[in-house]
């Protein structure tokens, strides 16, 4: 079972969306990372093998420049409403799971 962190510029919604898909997913916010470095956020994920999902550049920058074999979905699409958000990654799911499944640790979804 795949397990995701969702970065904190990302709704809750993104979270129980992933869950309908059998995955555990979790928010930032419902971790109390919130208003942590980002940092902190990815030595949580590395600790529990959760695949990152965020807008910002630094978890993208910080799969290179990071020895821990953190994944990161890297989302690029612009502000959106969540059902806008959601409807994306349902299209994206499929290949993000295989991406995932081969091994890579960065995925861009545009």
């Amino acid at each position: 079972m795949k397990r995701f962190v969702i970065d904190n510029q990302l709704p809750a919604a993104l979270a129980r969306w992933c869950e309908t898909k059998a995955c555990t997913a979790e928010h930032v916010g419902a971790l109390q990372l919130d208003q942590a470095p980002d940092d902190w956020i990815w030595m949580h994920a590395a600790h529990t093998g959760a695949v990152i999902v965020s807008k910002d550049e630094d978890f993208a920058q910080m799969t290179v420049l990071r020895p821990e074999p953190v994944a990161v979905v890297w989302l690029r699409i612009g502000n959106c409403r969540t059902l806008t958000l959601l409807a994306s990654m349902e299209r994206a799911w499929p290949d993000i799971i295989r991406r995932l499944d081969a091994g890579e640790r960065l995925i861009e979804i545009l």
